[in-house]
């Protein structure tokens, strides 16, 4: 088979078609960019939640008085705990110099003595950092007779879970749809081209051609619009991060910056959206009758 054969007819495909191929680059280019520009967003909006769910942790209030043996007892037990990364021992003194610290007040000089107790800093693995893994935890922990209470942000932590759970399925819900649209497009726009070359393709059936011969140009038809797509998604997105870069602090610009993947994935995404419309058409009107 002739490569520069199959090129030749995935061009001319753009010329007898030219209204609707330039309509299924244009959807694909719009596809690409919703659908990079929701990336960008998403990808953020999950790094945040991530850096918030990496700060969570539980303190144990132990009872006193707490000798210093049986501290590290508990400490060891409850590292053994599956999902604990690791425990920190915060001492009376030390729970002052925070509460100074936090509030600008010595709590000795407001109350002559120090009515903060002993505590456990404890925490998780990734993968345990959800409401449910904490709140398994925390009832583990409430059984041991050392610990008095148990503390830890439930409600940050359950608005995580929930805004992480969102940000999942709005961005699958839009992707499909996105996807969907595109690949319809390319799909009518190869059926067409199908249709513009019925008699070529009758001809070259009766002359014994095969299947792959005849379906080869318009799957690379269907590719050059995805990749064309995807080239001209790439230089809008480049060009609009790159404007909003100018405009933000240096400390948001981490939000605004992605790296050359994300722009090659997006090209990628271009080319396979228009494999797959072209997929569609060619199997369903060359060679099953329906393109004569």
């Amino acid at each position: 088979m002739s490569f520069s054969y199959t090129v030749r007819e995935s061009v001319s495909g753009f010329r007898r078609t030219r209204l609707s191929s330039t309509l299924s680059i244009v959807t694909i280019c719009i596809a690409l960019l919703l659908m990079g520009l929701f990336a960008v967003i998403t990808i953020h909006a999950e790094r945040f939640l991530e850096d918030l769910r990496n700060r969570v942790e539980l303190e144990a209030f132990l009872v006193e008085p707490a000798a210093t043996v049986a501290i590290d007892s508990i400490g060891q037990v409850i590292t053994a705990f599956e999902g604990v990364d690791s425990v920190m021992y915060v001492s009376k003194a030390t729970a002052a110099e925070i509460f100074k610290r936090e509030f600008g007040e010595d709590i000795l000089t407001v109350l002559d003595f120090n009515p903060l107790p002993p505590s456990l800093k404890i925490y998780l693995k990734d993968g345990y950092k959800t409401s449910r893994q904490v709140q398994i935890m925390e009832t583990r922990l409430r059984t041991m007779p050392e610990i008095e209470s148990v503390i830890y942000h439930k409600a940050m932590l359950e608005v995580i879970d929930k805004r992480a759970g969102n940000i999942h399925n709005v961005t699958l819900a839009l992707g499909v749809f996105i996807s969907l649209s595109a690949i319809v497009l390319v799909s009518n726009t190869i059926r067409l081209a199908i249709y513009a070359k019925r008699k070529l393709i009758r001809t070259m059936e009766l002359v014994g051609a095969t299947r792959m011969f005849i379906r080869l140009p318009f799957l690379l038809e269907g590719i050059l619009q995805g990749i064309i797509g995807g080239v001209l998604a790439v230089g809008l997105l480049y060009g609009i991060l790159g404007y909003l870069l100018r405009l933000v602090s240096p400390e948001l610009a981490a939000f605004v910056h992605m790296e050359p993947a994300f722009y090659v994935a997006v090209l990628a995404a271009g080319a396979l959206l228009g494999f797959t419309g072209s997929v569609i058409s060619v199997l369903r009107f060359i060679g099953s009758g329906n393109g004569h």
